[in-house]
């Protein structure tokens, strides 16, 4: 690539991501307005101050307890949510594209959010929550069900020469037989029956301080250590013999790169449920306009992701007045065409 075509996709990555942001703050700015409870910006903007610095301003009585608990502990907490959950799966999509070198690779495809759903879900049901120590309970359970699906993925494509066809069907055959241990666990447990099926469709209703916290703690400890990488992401891209001549370790770096990854999904899944294709559609958007040199792609995919996904929350809880779909029910039907004109488009590459 010669110099002037980086310093193009330069630009074009650092316009993005602004763009990205100002969009961001716009949208935001919008959503936590928007709702059934009618509160006006001015009132809002004092609910914000009174949150941030714990006192009214002295000029203000504007709005009641109600609305303010409405935004400070309900809308503004759902809001960060969507964002910090945009990133983390944009993130560990880009990674998980690059460790197995197929654009079509995302945590729902390949059944990993499943996997720590199903991890939650069985924790839940088997009664072992009350042992777990504090709120770092729910994202053990999720990532030890993230690990092990991973972990079939590695080895199984590992072993067929990390075969595109062989991963998806993989992916997809471990969704199956999670989704199909999901339903029996809630046949065989009905009076939990609405905690199981919140991990299946995906959801920030229940967001609130605490929560956020947590996976603001979680995506900070996963996506630091993924941006300081985009070198190895970058040869891992390569063939085998060009990546270990350029001094890489494939074998430690597949599996450092998707155990962090992994993680990532994890702690999202385990207060979110399963929420799809935000790690397909965010690395695939960017990809076409930045190139697919990581130092640039790894961060313009996590802000254009966390607009995505706040995007989709707002539509779930405003398109149908006060009826709240699952935002994951949003991100599949934007997200499933998507993935098939790329696995069209790949079908048609190996043809030729």
């Amino acid at each position: 690539m010669d110099d002037s075509m980086r310093t193009r996709q330069s630009r074009q990555a650092r316009l993005l991501f602004f763009s990205a942001v100002v969009m961001i703050v716009l949208l935001a700015s919008l959503a936590i307005m928007m709702g059934p409870a009618n509160i006006s910006p001015r009132q809002t903007i004092s609910i914000i101050h009174e949150g941030i610095w714990g006192k009214r301003a002295a000029s203000e009585n504007t709005y009641s307890q109600a609305q303010f608990y409405i935004v400070w502990n309900l809308r503004l907490p759902r809001i960060l949510s969507a964002l910090v959950a945009g990133a983390v799966l944009a993130a560990s999509g880009v990674v998980f594209q690059s460790v197995f070198r197929n654009p079509m690779a995302d945590p729902y495809v390949l059944g990993i959010s499943s996997g720590a759903s199903f991890g939650v879900a069985l924790a839940l049901l088997a009664g072992m929550m009350p042992t777990w120590a504090g709120s770092w309970g729910l994202p053990a359970s999720a990532w030890m069900g993230a690990m092990t699906t991973a972990f079939l993925i590695f080895s199984i494509s590992g072993r067929s020469g990390w075969s595109r066809t062989t991963l998806l069907l993989t992916g997809v055959a471990l969704n199956y037989l999670l989704s199909a241990l999901m339903t029996l666990l809630m046949f065989l447990n009905h009076e939990q029956l609405d905690q199981v099926l919140f991990w299946t469709l995906g959801s920030f209703g229940s967001s609130d301080w605490t929560k956020l916290g947590v996976m603001l703690i979680s995506a900070l400890l996963t996506t630091i250590p993924l941006l300081l990488t985009h070198r190895e992401l970058d040869l891992l891209l390569l063939d085998e013999t060009s990546a270990i001549s350029s001094g890489l370790s494939i074998r430690f770096w597949r599996f450092t790169l998707l155990v962090i990854a992994t993680a990532a999904v994890a702690s999202i899944v385990a207060f979110c449920g399963v929420i799809g294709f935000i790690g397909l559609m965010a690395p695939h958007l960017v990809r076409m306009i930045v190139g697919p040199k990581h130092r640039r792609l790894l961060p313009c995919s996590m802000i254009v992701g966390a607009l995505l996904m706040l995007l989709a929350d707002t539509l779930s809880r405003t398109v149908m007045g006060t009826t709240e779909l699952p935002v994951g029910v949003v991100t599949s039907i934007a997200g499933a065409p998507l993935f098939i004109i790329l696995l069209k488009n790949s079908l048609r590459r190996k043809r030729q």
